[in-house]
Order: structure tokens, then sequence, then C-alpha cells
């Protein structure tokens, strides 16, 4: 996750605490020495929607075999006694768990920043209440379109509606909440009409991310924007938020899942305000770029512990047998052995890139849906080679 508002202004949020400061590169086994990584937990894979483009291949349906409540509670606890800091609730849509208050309110006494992952369209009033009052730090809503887009993503006619309804609760209680947008081919055009929502309604916050072969999203490899389009995307979005800023506009901005952003980020505003480029590459080099495998993981509903939540297919573990602590120290999984020390083991432009210390080799699960290697290069890497291969003096 790539914070475009921290870059371009300076400006400082929870999440920039946890990826920017000077050690977090060179942890192993999560966000800092000492502390455990960001968790997403896919508390469900039970959904009222059916998403077209959903990871977890989620349906409106109970599936056997999750977490119980106390089985839930032994997982917090151990995330606990490994310093994790956040746990994110995830699905599915986690609001559909009998128990997600009780467990947002157990993990909040253990310490965790709990923040919940949902399609925002059961969020009625009294919902928004209860999030607000069980102390959930954050709520991020996935849109991804205006209106009757949102809605055939969603299959679901009226799921906009909702959502947005459920936006506005959130912020008439004074609960945190944001926005959570995919980018592909049928709503890449409306990445100015989301921004114009986010400040119509003042939103403050909003996550643009690029899209993952996983999941139901994997039959949506050709719908993927293309390599010209993802720079237009991002040109738009860095020129979106300097008028936040000159405006006076708080809004955070950030990108997940595609660590070419940060160098492109960087070299926009190279031939623009080369003093704060100097200041948007220390940045990048204390992050250290993807850290699936080091200081982001996930666990599904069934207990097993994977690399994050869009690489499913490698499984570490299972919290039910073992503490989380414990799988995500344990390297004699290659995979897990590989994420914690890639940059060897990286093929094609990701293993030759100038770039390397600063988004160590992108994201894994893409390169592997597209080629079957998982240590090829992401093939949603836009940086043009030019921009890639090194050049002395040039950085």
């Amino acid at each position: 996750m790539i914070s475009v508002t921290k870059l371009l202004l300076g400006s400082d949020y929870f999440g920039d605490s946890l990826r920017y400061h000077g050690g977090s590169r060179e942890a192993v086994h999560g966000t800092a020495a000492g502390a455990g990584p960001v968790v997403v937990w896919n508390s469900t894979r039970s959904c009222n929607l059916n998403c077209i483009h959903c990871y977890m291949d989620s349906e409106p349906k109970k599936y056997a075999g999750e977490l119980d409540t106390a089985e839930a509670k032994q997982f917090i606890d151990g995330l606990a006694e490994f310093s994790v800091p956040v746990l994110l609730f995830s699905g599915g849509e986690p609001l559909v768990r009998g128990d997600f208050f009780e467990l947002v309110g157990y993990a909040v006494s253990k310490g965790l920043r709990a923040t919940i992952s949902t399609n925002g369209t059961l969020i009625d009033a009294g919902t928004a209440r209860r999030l607000k009052e069980a102390g959930v730090g954050y709520v991020g809503i996935s849109l991804d379109g205006i209106g009757a887009n949102n809605d055939r993503f969603r299959r679901k006619e009226g799921a906009f509606d909702d959502a947005l309804r459920g936006i506005r609760n959130c912020l008439a209680v004074g609960q945190r909440v944001g926005l959570r947008f995919t980018i592909n081919r049928h709503n890449y055009a409306e990445l100015d009409n989301i921004l114009d929502l986010v400040e119509a309604e003042y939103i403050p916050r909003v996550c643009f991310y690029h899209l993952v072969y996983s999941g139901r999203g994997s039959a949506m490899i050709d719908e993927d924007i293309t390599l010209e389009e993802s720079r237009r995307a991002m040109e738009r979005i860095i020129e979106r938020t300097l008028d936040f800023g000159r405006r006076g506009k708080e809004k955070e901005i950030l990108m997940v899942d595609n660590h070419a952003d940060g160098p492109f980020i960087y070299l926009y505003m190279k031939e623009r305000d080369p003093a704060r480029a100097a200041q948007i590459l220390a940045l990048l080099q204390a992050n250290g770029g993807n850290r699936t495998g080091i200081a982001i993981g996930a666990v599904d509903s069934l207990g097993y512990v994977h690399p994050d939540q869009f690489t499913r297919n490698h499984t570490f573990g299972n919290v039910r047998e073992r503490k989380f602590g414990e799988i995500w120290t344990d390297t004699t999984h290659p995979v897990l052995a590989g994420l914690k020390n890639r940059k060897p083991l990286l093929k094609g432009r990701c293993a030759s890139c100038r770039w390397l210390d600063v988004c160590n080799g992108n994201f894994r699960a893409r390169a592997e849906a597209a080629t079957g290697d998982f240590w090829a290069s992401d093939p949603a890497c836009y940086l043009t080679d030019a921009e890639v291969h090194s050049v002395p003096g040039t950085m």
C-alpha cells in the first residue's frame, strides 16, 4: 500500500507510521522489529452479494468449517501475543457473522486496531453506531463505479445506493470511513467521478486497488487496463491529490497492489518539483516496497495462513493447530522463506530493475496467475524499459 498523500503532501495518517519508518525495510516478520504484520482475516466466506471480481469467490450462502467464536478468540490471542498492530476483518462480508461485534470488541480489548472491509450495504444507522461504539478504527467500503456500473459488479440492483447510505451513516456518527475502488477496464473512466464523490460526500479516504487475478478475479485477466492506461490513471490521481492539497481538502489517497506506483510518482515529481521528489525517494526507500509475507499476512475463514488475501493457493499452516506467530516465523516453507528474502529469486525485469529496493518485486500473486511462475515479473508493471533499466546518475 502506497500513500499518495504522504508522498506528495507529507501528510500523516495512522498507517504511515507502519509504512514509512526507518526500520520497516529491515523487518522480516512484521511491520517493524518486534512487531507482527497487519493481518487480513477473511472472517467468513459468506456474503450477501456475489461480485464478479471477488477474490474469495463468495456467494450468499453458509460455508462449513469456519472458525467459531471460541476458535476466533484463540486466534486473536495469538495475534496479540505476536504484537500484530492491525486486524482487518474482511470476507465475504464480515457483518454477516453473528459474533462480529463480539470479536471486534475482543480484538480491541487485546490491544489490536480493528478495521473492517465491507460492501457497506448492511450498515444502517444502528450498525454505524455499533461500529463506532465497538472501537472500529476504520471502515473501508467497496465501490467499483457510480450507480449502475457498481451494481453490475455487485450483481445487485441498488447496491450503490445502499453502500453510499452506509458511508453516510458512518460519517453521521463520526466513524472513520473510506472507499475502496478496484481499477479495471470497465470503470477506469470513472476515476474522476469517484474522486468527485469523495469530495462531495466529505469522505476522508479512498484506496485505489490495481486488479489482482485471484478468485473470480482470475477470469478478469483480460479485463485489466493496459499499461498505458495505468500510467494515465496514476497521472490523474497525482493531479487530483495535489489539487486537494492546494485547496486545503484533507483527503487520504492510497494505491494498493502495484508498487510500480512509487517510482512513477517519484519520476513524475522529479520533473516538476525535484526537492519534493527527493523526499519521496527517501520515503520509498524507508518503506522497502511490497512486503507480502513480511508486513502483511492473511488468514482465511477456515484458519489457514497465506502470504496475503490474494495468494490463497499457498498455505503455511492453520491457526487451529499453531499460533499465528509460530506459523509466520517458520521459514521451512519455501514460498514464505522466499518472500522474506525475495530479491535473489526474482526473474525477468524485476531481477534487474533499478527500483528493486523501493518496489521489492511488485505483486507475486499476479505474476504467478499470468505466467505460472511465482517469481516471474509482474505483468502489471507499467514502467517503461527506459525507466526500469539503471542509468548512472539519473535516479
